[in-house]
């Protein structure tokens, strides 16, 4: 049975927890090397002193010596360069030479990739993630990177953008969006750090050798054994022999450490795109191409691990492969395989993506988008409408399918051009969230108006006066792909603009003296996915490993939920009982109205983000029998789950027609 969501989370921080044993080994062994090393040196300069071993105290402070040397250089190093990568991915994706697609690029190519990874973020549930493309690396491969969602990016070499078809390239990036949903790119960045500290060890050597004989000192007389031999070329040769040594062994931990993530990542692919021959194609590509998956750029080994394919090439290749070998993988996907490589020759085709506007048109919109809202998919046309599952929903977490992906498409084909257009711009990004909260109300509008005549660019205002006829009358189940969309351009602000940005977004909230579910919602997903960025806050870690102290959390979580589907107290009162059973929580309790409200609830889900992945999975699933009790969802009903999914790092994809009744 294939894993879900949280138990790939689970996996991840264990295998985080096995990289964390092999690297106090690693750091023991270099601790002994030292030691080992420090003692030939005293004995080695103290001959004609008498005695070749140091004495038992100096052997102590010898070892305080290594075990201090290796601290600092080794874990300093390591913190110190996970703290260079502490701005996400686009400082890995720079560092290899990639440059960022800007989301109004009308090249083909780009506008392919672009589209294509839109889908698949609207698809699984997370802001679309910013877009770089690796020009002069002409291998076909592509990677994610960044500490978690919120700063994720994803990258493709010029040669996976140009060579691959449509198909074979969502493949790829589904096999990447594995890598994000997962929790592997975290684990990523701290090997980079791991293997950067133990590096260090070999590179100060390397220096001491060369000033030891630069200066003159290793060729001084060494054979006077009454004054003992010059210590410094032996130093720098130790401290190299043991951080090849170190390096060799850092090597084989990443290799080990990735191999077998490759697989579930090229497993999850075929489940996001129901395809096989995408992913399968792609890899056959890369067997049959001239440049294969290889990357030129000099930082590559450091960031081997992250790749779609192997990116570098050695003597000891199957030792430190870094991903399995390419039939082995086709074969899990394709047993039929021949073995047989295509040869690859030049660019694939640039059929099936011609843009108008920004959205895909033509077939690739699923049949223009529009008529694909009303009509399920991958829903059953017997099945009554609205008769939503609870672990249906839940499953899902994580876990994109091929029908959530031609919805995401259909989406995104069905949104105004202009609109579409807007969103993937700085300028237009704000408008577009400026235009979900304007009132209803004409009165309130006004004041909302003003407020931004006021305190916004006149740029920006001038786009939102124009988007908002438009927007207002899209239906309310593109609202979130549309704040999804607008990620990579609100990213792209600056500290200023943004500070700007959400003093705006609070005045209009706080126009009409209320927040309602929307706007507590949206105000979630912007807080979660732009804080990190542009406020400094932390990716949480893990706190609670049972909910035994988090009863009166989930109460209120619980609680707000049943009220938000519920017609009266009564009706609250079962779906809290209904999803009660799958949350066995001491002093879990139903609160009354008057006890609920949306800053309660936000406290609350601050507690609840730290719990262990397998507890969420609890968490989650009686969410969703919350409300699920009436057996309908309404749109308000899914985006209050949206965001109580977002906020605890479970990203869900958005409901298929056919699992939303009323809105």
């Amino acid at each position: 049975m294939a894993m879900n969501f949280f138990e790939h989370q689970h996996r991840a921080r264990k295998r985080t927890t096995t990289l964390i044993v092999l690297f106090a080994l690693a750091v023991i062994g270099i601790i002994a090397a030292l030691d080992l090393l420090g003692l030939l040196i005293v004995s080695y300069t103290s001959r004609g002193h008498g005695g070749n071993m140091p004495p038992g105290n100096v052997h102590f402070a010898i070892l305080t010596l290594s075990v201090l040397f290796t601290l600092l250089i080794v874990g300093g190093g390591s913190i110190s360069k996970t703290m260079s990568l502490r701005a996400g991915g686009k400082v890995v994706a720079e560092s290899l030479g990639g440059k960022r697609i800007l989301e109004q690029s009308a090249d083909p190519v780009e506008r392919r990739v672009l589209n294509v990874v839109e889908e698949m973020a609207i698809a699984s549930g997370t802001p679309v993630p910013p877009v770089y493309i690796l020009d002069h690396e002409r291998g076909i491969n592509a990677f994610a990177a960044g500490f978690s969602p919120n700063d994720a990016v994803v990258s493709v070499t010029r040669g996976c953008a140009e060579t691959l078809t449509r198909d074979e390239l969502q493949g790829v990036i589904g096999h990447e969006f594995s890598h994000i949903l997962n929790g592997d790119m975290r684990l990523n960045i701290r090997l980079i750090g791991v293997l950067h500290g133990i590096l260090l060890i070999g590179m100060i050597g390397y220096f001491i050798l060369r000033i030891s004989f630069y200066s003159g000192a290793g060729y001084r007389s060494s054979s006077n054994n009454r004054k003992g031999g010059n210590p410094l070329p032996l130093i720098g040769i130790g401290l190299i022999i043991i951080g090849f040594i170190g390096t060799f062994f850092g090597n084989w931990i990443k290799a080990a450490v990735s191999r077998q993530r490759e697989f579930l990542a090229d497993a999850s692919s075929v489940q996001f795109t129901r395809n096989p021959d995408g992913i399968a194609g792609a890899l056959k590509k890369i067997g049959g191409y001239t440049y294969g998956s290889k990357i030129e750029n000099p930082n590559a080994p450091q960031a081997s691990h992250m790749f779609f394919g192997q990116a570098i090439t050695s003597g000891l290749a199957g030792l430190f492969a870094t991903h399995p070998p390419l039939p082995e993988r086709i074969k899990r996907i394709d047993p039929t395989w021949d073995g047989k490589f295509p040869r690859v020759t030049g660019a694939a085709a640039q059929t099936g993506d011609t843009v108008s506007g920004g959205a895909v048109s033509g077939a690739a919109a699923f049949a223009g988008g529009a008529a694909a809202q009303h009509s399920p998919v991958g829903v059953s046309r017997t099945e009554p409408a609205g008769t939503p599952r609870t672990r249906h929903f839940a499953d899902h977490v994580g876990n994109p399918t091929e029908e959530h992906v031609k919805y995401a498409r259909a989406l995104i084909g069905s949104l105004p051009d202009y609109v579409a257009q807007a969103a993937r711009d700085p300028y237009g990004a704000r408008a577009v969230i400026y235009c979900l909260l304007l009132d209803s109300d004409e009165k309130v509008r006004a004041r909302q108006l003003e407020t931004l005549n006021r305190q916004a660019d006149a740029g920006v205002l001038r786009e939102t006066e124009k988007l908002y006829p438009l927007i207002s009358n899209l239906k309310r189940e593109l609202r979130l792909p549309l704040i999804d969309m607008a990620m990579p351009a609100l990213r792209a602000l600056s500290v200023t603009q943004y500070a700007a940005f959400k003093n705006n977004v609070a005045a209009l909230v706080a126009a009409d003296s209320r927040i309602d579910l929307f706007e507590w919602s949206l105000n979630r997903i912007l807080t979660k996915h732009l804080g990190g960025q542009f406020e400094g806050r932390r990716v949480p870690g893990t706190k609670y490993y049972n909910l035994n102290r988090l009863g009166s959390q989930c109460s209120l979580l619980l609680s707000m939920l049943a009220y938000v589907g519920s017609r009266d107290e009564d009706q609250a009162r079962e779906a809290f009982s209904q999803a009660a059973k799958y949350l066995p929580v001491p002093g879990l309790r139903f609160l009354s109205l008057t006890e609920c409200s949306l800053e309660a609830l936000g406290s609350a889900l601050d507690e609840l983000v730290l719990v262990a992945p397998k507890l969420k999975e609890k968490v989650i699933a009686a969410c969703t029998a919350c409300i699920c009790a009436d057996r309908e969802v309404t749109t308000a009903e899914a985006e209050v789950l949206r965001a109580v999914s977002d906020t605890l790092d479970c990203p869900m994809p958005p409901l298929l027609p056919g699992e939303t009744l009323a809105s």
